[in-house]
């Protein structure tokens, strides 16, 4: 993975249709406006669906139902139909000007059958009746022989949804004037700091995503996407040594989010990471305690426990978390879980990119292993209901079992009590990034900002520190928990199998006996 309050829709009667479109403003599909009508959320996301991705191509839900009936001319267990629409903004900025600034839009449909294990698809961005079929002709190969005959197409029925973020389209929320001034500022705060700030870059993206999901067993679903991302990254320079800091954040929102005080917040933050950087010594090696900061260091959970609490390798019993449910994989107080129902949250989803409502799934119950993350195949071959964590990078992938916002629950310890009770060891606040092998659950990740403390006290920061450890064995060690809990600024990417997809992380203060630290001394 790299850095870069919910509330439930009503479930929709299956009698209901869609509206009529809406009149979306310009020749590029830009932002409608909410305020326009009033419809509720689930309906007025498949209007804007059915207008970006059906009307303008001559197509309808007849179409969609005729190409799932091709595929299921013969045996499958499961089909669906997958449509896009996706426009992407970015800006950066470096030595005070702003250099660059890119514009992209991209669309097509994604086709999948999939029959026990296997898997057909296909994509294009040719959306027709044609390439429809064409796709549907193709994928329906799966099908094992001599398993064909006429099926009965089940009826149309809107999917339960949630409504989670605006449906705005964030690249027209700020013209590209005021988004040009918005990294002018950043740069001029970070320079005005401190002397010792040499160099500062800042970029500002902007993405608007519509999907339209139709299933095989008739179910149709949609989404509305906004997103929306500031970065900034300082160089600090003194007496020859240069250290880099970096901070952002963002969201399901517009660009409004970005105030003065909120970029003032990640300049201070770019700021501080380089000047403490500046000071810092070779980090010592060796076992040791180490205290996890809160909100960015759930990067580790993420990765070092997360991605092995996922349906398919659980399914291939390549986890190290296979087959343990019921079972202790942690210490008591440790409670993880995995949320796509968390308002404006980065990694959270109205539906996944199955069409299944997301859920709030709770993973780890005091240290007990309660469940798996899982996408429609892998639940059905397992036994088990999906979890909305079906999720994909584009039209162009088939979805897969993927984490969306994972975070530790607080405990009751007071966050100074923890760092104090350190006799000597490292206190972890930033990382900038790890991995992991599944299988064997072990993992290794770069400390960007961290502390050497002996007898309780912060000593001085250190560079070049590295954590590693396993992923079930660190959770039983964890043995103070911090009342702090905090998830990231919104900057989260996670890449799996070759997709990249936006993530959420979060945890409180935690302390962890027995990870081994490599350092430089």
């Amino acid at each position: 993975m790299r850095r870069t309050s919910s509330t439930g829709g009503p479930n929709v009667p299956e009698t209901v249709r869609f509206a009529l479109p809406l009149a979306l403003q310009g020749t590029q599909g830009a932002a409608y406006n909410p305020r326009m009508i009033s419809r509720e959320p689930t309906i007025e996301r498949l209007a804007v669906a059915r207008e970006l991705l059906l009307t303008p191509f001559g197509l309808d839900e007849t179409h969609l139902a005729r190409a799932l009936a091709h595929i299921r001319a013969h045996q499958v267990d499961d089909a669906d139909l997958y449509f896009q629409y996706t426009r992407h903004e970015g800006w950066s900025l470096e030595e005070g000007i702003v250099k660059t600034g890119s514009f992209s839009i991209d669309q097509g449909v994604g086709v999948r059958a999939v029959s026990g294990e296997k898997t057909a698809f296909a994509y294009s961005d040719d959306i027709s009746e044609a390439s429809l079929l064409d796709a549907a002709g193709t994928v329906r190969a799966i099908a094992a022989a001599g398993q064909g005959g006429r099926r009965r197409v089940p009826g149309q029925k809107i999917a339960q949804s949630r409504s989670l973020y605006p449906h705005l389209d964030p690249i027209a929320s700020m013209d590209s004037t005021a988004k040009v001034q918005l990294l002018e500022r950043a740069e001029q705060r970070a320079r005005a700091k401190d002397p010792r700030v040499a160099q500062v870059m800042a970029g500002l993206a902007s993405e608007y995503d519509v999907v339209l999901v139709a299933r095989a067993d008739g179910t149709l679903a949609a989404d509305v996407r906004p997103l929306v991302r500031l970065s900034i990254t300082v160089i600090a320079e003194h007496n020859g040594r240069r250290e880099v800091g970096s901070s952002g954040g963002g969201g399901r929102f517009g660009l409004a989010y970005f105030t003065d005080a909120q970029i003032g917040q990640y300049v201070d933050e770019a700021v501080n990471a380089a000047l403490t950087n500046l000071d810092s010594r070779p980090a010592p090696a060796g076992e040791m305690t180490v205290v996890l900061g809160p909100g960015w260091p759930g990067v580790l959970l993420h990765e070092a426990v997360g991605h092995g609490l996922e349906g398919d390798f659980n399914r291939k019993g390549s986890s190290a978390f296979s087959g343990l449910i019921g079972e202790r994989v942690a210490a008591k107080g440790v409670t993880v879980l995995d949320d796509g129902t968390m308002a404006d949250r980065r990694g959270s989803l109205n539906v996944d990119d199955e069409g299944h409502a997301t859920q709030k799934n709770v993973l780890i119950e005091d240290g007990i292993l309660k469940g798996y993350i899982q996408d429609s195949l892998n639940a059905r071959l397992m036994g088990v209901a999906p979890t909305g964590n079906g999720r994909r990078e584009s039209y162009a992938h088939i979805p897969m079992p993927r984490m969306t916002n994972t975070y530790m629950l607080g405990g009751d310890r007071d966050p100074q009590e923890i760092v104090a009770s350190i006799k000597k060891g490292l206190y972890a606040t930033n990382f900038g990034g790890g991995q992991v092998d599944i299988t064997s659950g072990k993992f290794v990740f770069s400390a960007s900002e961290a502390f050497w403390v002996e007898n309780g006290r912060i000593q001085y920061p250190v560079k070049g520190a590295t954590i590693i450890g396993s992923g079930p064995q660190s959770l039983k060690k964890v043995t103070m928990i911090g009342n702090d809990l905090k998830l990231d600024s919104g900057v989260g990417t996670c890449g799996k199998e070759g997709q990249s997809v936006p993530v959420g992380v979060g945890q409180p203060t935690m302390r962890i006996e027995g990870l081994t630290v490599g350092g430089t001394a």
